[in-house]
């Protein structure tokens, strides 16, 4: 299928192993647009995708005490410079299942392109869930993207993700996540991203601790420059006895870019504790000058330090 031959291109340009959608041993899903044009399931793995009156719906379930070896990968995108993908998605892990999902947002050729997502993340009594979700959004800076998900992380649970936007312009960003934890169990939340030109990236996160013992990090890094401006807000509130979260952001700025840090911490239990760093500045001279004193060109120089902090 032409449509599906030119998402793989793109997923091959970022890095990726197209092989691996032929891989009978490894579930997948590619949805461009509102239709699915390849799908792969495994056992213990349920797969259901639903067009919508305005867009598709995506349900997935990982059975009770099913451990996936291999990743599901799911591949999102539009490959016109003009349209919308809506996509409601839900996700389902069952008491001691375990999962990673890989998922890549492609919009390579974006002039005016609208793309929403709202998540429902269940992870189930002592299951475990990564998710990883990289997007690329070409270099015309046309694309609106709005993620919202809402998590809930059940006793002794798991769950961990990143999202990264470093290739191509952003465009305009709206993350917005909400995550409860409860007893003993887990939440990280990670962001890259990397804002060009005029983008503008907004990142709402927000952590409530509801179990004794709860964990959390929230660790976002944004990089802007040019005319780019960036808000980020991570909120984590600490409920419950031996609760534990950490607020972790890092802004690099540099032309006429704007960037902004919001760490908010509440803490209501008081037995449980909460903290935040956050740090906004330039590139570090210190690095840039030893750079150069290998003989790094300052454009590389600058490219090398904050790519290093992206990847960190």
């Amino acid at each position: 299928m032409k449509a599906l031959d030119e998402l793989l291109r793109v997923y091959k340009h970022l890095g990726g192993d197209p092989g691996l959608f032929d891989d009978q041993q490894q579930a997948h899903l590619v949805v461009v647009g509102h239709e699915a044009i390849s799908s792969k399931s495994v056992a213990g793995l349920e797969v259901m995708v639903s067009p919508q009156a305005e867009g598709v719906q995506i349900v997935i379930r990982v059975q009770e005490g099913v451990k996936l070896k291999m990743p599901v990968h799911t591949c999102l995108g539009l490959l016109h410079d003009r349209g919308e993908q809506h996509i409601t998605f839900e996700v389902l892990l069952e008491p001691d299942a375990s999962a990673s999902f890989v998922t890549h947002c492609l919009f390579p050729n974006a002039v005016q392109v609208r793309h929403t997502m709202q998540a429902k993340l269940v992870i189930g009594s002592g299951a475990s869930m990564g998710y990883q979700e990289r997007h690329f959004h070409g270099p015309h800076g046309g694309v609106v993207v709005i993620p919202q998900a809402m998590v809930q992380v059940a006793p002794k649970g798991s769950y961990q993700s990143c999202f990264t936007l470093v290739d191509g312009l952003v465009g305009q960003l709206s993350i917005d996540y909400d995550v409860q934890v409860d007893a003993h169990a887990v939440a990280e939340l990670a962001a890259h991203i990397f804002g060009h030109a005029s983008d503008r990236i907004r990142i709402n996160e927000r952590i409530a601790l509801v179990g004794e013992g709860a964990r959390s990090l929230i660790k976002t890094r944004v990089a802007v420059e040019g005319q780019a401006q960036a808000e980020v807000t991570g909120s984590t509130a600490g409920k419950a006895a031996g609760a534990r979260g950490h607020v972790d952001c890092l802004e690099i700025v540099r032309d006429h870019a704007v960037a902004r840090a919001v760490p908010i911490v509440c803490v209501t239990h008081p037995q449980a504790k909460v903290t935040h760093e956050a740090s906004i500045g330039s590139v570090d001279h210190h690095q840039l000058e030893t750079l150069m004193a290998h003989g790094v060109s300052p454009e590389e120089a600058v490219a090398i330090i904050v790519k290093g902090m992206l990847a960190s």
